[in-house]
């Protein structure tokens, strides 16, 4: 129960006629939950100079995505929703070329790559598909 005030409603809280959207329920949050986990875990063994430049970097744009997806989630307007996906689709595209160059600079294993490339690949795609989807539906 949420509270007074609160009530669901096809799958939404509904607060004095206001949706809100449930980010729980979105492919797109638990995907980039998923990342921001793995990113904790592979920058773990990153150099310790590199703490407070791309360790720090990729674990901000990582938490960053699915924080968006959560603030977008719970904003009044369509428009608000998808600004805030489309920022956390950013997001997602940055953490791509930081895990890309750590790999390169030999920061990030072959099998740490290998784990974490195909849930970026695929939270990028669902993202984008639910982006795409509520623009032509505007």
């Amino acid at each position: 129960m949420k509270g007074e005030g609160w009530r669901l409603r096809a799958g939404e809280w509904r607060l004095e006629g206001q949706a809100m959207r449930d980010h729980t329920r979105l492919r797109a949050f638990e995907l980039a939950d998923e990342v921001a986990m793995m990113v904790y875990r592979v920058t773990v063994g990153f150099p310790k100079e590199e703490l407070f430049g791309l360790t720090s970097q990729m674990r901000r744009s990582a938490v960053s995505i699915p924080s968006n997806i959560v603030e977008g989630c719970a904003r009044d307007s369509e428009a608000d929703y998808l600004r805030f996906l489309n920022i956390a689709f950013g997001s997602l595209r940055e953490l791509h070329y930081q895990l890309s160059l750590s790999k390169r600079l030999g920061f990030l294993s072959n099998e740490d790559s290998s784990l974490i490339e195909p849930k970026v690949v695929e939270a990028e795609k669902v993202l984008n598909g639910l982006i795409c989807a509520l623009r032509n539906s505007q």
